[in-house]
């Protein structure tokens, strides 16, 4: 159930970056948006970990700050596989990626706050 929960907290955030972001697009269904979620989560759980062993380095030397700038990526390649996997989701630069993952971070983390119960995040 917490997956179910995370995946339509995701899809909420991103249609929000989408929503109110300059150079953030998506237009597809509701289907699609899942669809754009889970392609998020999976490029989060399989790319994301590797990319930020290699930045360790300079993760330190920023004081974490560059974390921001793995965000960015992530949804640069989240909107690259989204486009070739048929889903109308496309990000027009760096600057409104590092705006877009900002909002996405943040709203998925108050969402997540709000919406699962703390007991689920154990599991």
């Amino acid at each position: 159930m917490t997956f179910i929960l995370r995946l339509l907290i995701n899809a909420v955030a991103l249609w929000c970056a989408a929503r109110f972001i300059d150079g953030i697009s998506y237009t597809g269904s509701w289907q699609g948006l899942v669809g754009l979620a889970l392609v998020f989560g999976v490029v989060n759980t399989l790319v994301r970990p590797v990319l930020s062993f290699f930045s360790f380095p300079i993760q330190i030397i920023t004081l974490g700050l560059f974390t921001l700038v793995l965000n960015a990526a992530m949804l640069l390649l989240t909107s690259a596989l989204a486009t070739r996997l048929g889903v109308s989701f496309h990000i027009s630069g760096f600057l409104a990626a590092f705006i877009g993952a900002l909002l996405v971070s943040i709203l998925s983390t108050i969402l997540s706050w709000v919406v699962i119960p703390s007991d689920a995040d154990a599991d």
